[in-house]
């Protein structure tokens, strides 16, 4: 991602763990954890993603 100031952050499902997505953001400007509600093709269904470790 060369010099920038974003991180590459991964959004997870929290139903089944195995729904991926990926995604970037300031940890400078927003250091708690990432959670937005995405489509799970193993759920079925929008589920919530939060960021992992």
């Amino acid at each position: 991602m060369g010099n920038s100031k974003r991180d590459l952050v991964i959004l997870e499902c929290v139903d089944c763990k195995r729904s991926r997505y990926t995604t970037t953001k300031s940890r400078r400007l927003h250091p708690e954890r990432l959670e937005y509600t995405k489509y799970c093709r193993w759920c079925r269904g929008h589920t919530v993603h939060k960021e992992t470790k």
